[in-house]
């Protein structure tokens, strides 16, 4: 992303859920911001009233795989298979493996459709370890222009999100950054 930019991409990973993504949809409302919402194909399919929800308020959908499986599990086809599995649900061109992780292989098959979206900060905040300081912590020391930022919106997260999520975006405004999504 553009390093000159004074911007950030902030992103959520695992949803939707009803327990979480609700929350952080009224957040991101109230400060007028857009998003971009890395789903779980089952989760979309599970609850497509939050997919929708998601996708009418303008945020940008992203495809986490149908079953959240790291890719050095599976082989080409099988990872592939369960990426377009999800699509049936997400209808997006933007893929995060989840865990980050994907053998090369797999990275060069799926990046011939899709736009393989990776981060820079991944706020940690599925950590029973880290408390929701800590999660704003690790956005005020590691933001910087063009940063992409990796929130969840799962049950792990959600205790800390609700401290975290509204104190980090009020420090990126004041620091003066824009929120933009991938194109």
């Amino acid at each position: 992303m553009d390093r000159h930019e004074r911007s950030v991409y902030l992103t959520f990973d695992d949803g939707p859920i009803p327990e979480a993504t609700p929350f952080i949809l009224d957040m991101l409302k109230h400060y007028g911001i857009k998003a971009t919402f890395f789903m779980v194909g089952d989760n979309a399919r599970k609850y497509p009233e939050l997919h929708q929800r998601v996708v009418d308020e303008g945020h940008r959908i992203g495809n986490h795989t149908h079953n959240h499986i790291g890719g050095f599990s599976y082989t080409i086809r099988e990872y592939s298979y369960n990426v377009e599995k999800a699509n049936a649900y997400l209808h997006t061109d933007l893929v995060r493996p989840p865990h980050g992780w994907m053998r090369i292989g797999q990275y060069a098959w799926l990046s011939r459709k899709f736009k393989i979206v990776m981060w820079d900060l991944v706020t940690r905040d599925y950590s029973k370890w880290m408390t929701a300081e800590d999660v704003l912590n690790n956005v005020k020391r590691y933001a910087r222009n063009g940063s992409i930022i990796t929130f969840h919106d799962s049950l792990k997260s959600i205790d800390k999100l609700q401290t975290a999520l509204p104190q980090s975006i009020e420090w990126l405004l004041e620091e003066g950054y824009s929120f933009r999504t991938f194109e």
